[in-house]
């Protein structure tokens, strides 16, 4: 994301938080988020999504920990998991330079280790994945 200098500080945000809705859609796929899939989210910020950009919030935190701080108020609000990939899927298209080939790999990788992280991916999670493949397909 470096190579969009043009996107703001408010706009980057949003992308990570984005995200954060994204994931939360992904684990709540099948109607429960289990320990397991909110650990994940959070080793895979630390492994893959902080070292995207070095681009932090007012408060020196990077933004990739925007993800988790989305993705905790969606676990305690519970809103449906839809309407979180639909306003990610709106994000989507109102930003696409944002993301990359090496992003959606990012996501896409990061979306496949939530479903599979709790005893393999059901049918819920398969449907959502194969829309988020078809999405970064058109």
């Amino acid at each position: 994301m470096s190579n969009h200098p043009t996107y703001s500080e408010t706009t980057r945000k949003h992308f990570y938080q984005s995200l954060g809705k994204l994931f939360y859609a992904v684990a709540i796929a099948d109607k429960v988020i289990r320990p397991a899939e909110v650990q994940k989210i959070k080793e895979k910020i630390d492994e893959v999504w902080i070292d995207l950009d070095d681009m932090h919030d007012e408060y020196e935190t990077d933004m990739a920990f925007q993800m988790e701080i989305v993705f905790d108020w969606l676990q305690e609000n519970e809103p449906d998991g839809q309407e979180c990939f639909d306003e990610f899927v709106t994000f989507y298209e109102e930003h696409p330079a944002l993301f990359t080939p090496k992003v959606k790999s990012m996501i896409l990788s990061t979306a496949n280790a939530i479903a599979g992280s709790f005893a393999g991916k059901n049918k819920a999670e398969l449907i959502i994945l194969a829309k988020l493949n078809i999405l970064f397909r058109e």
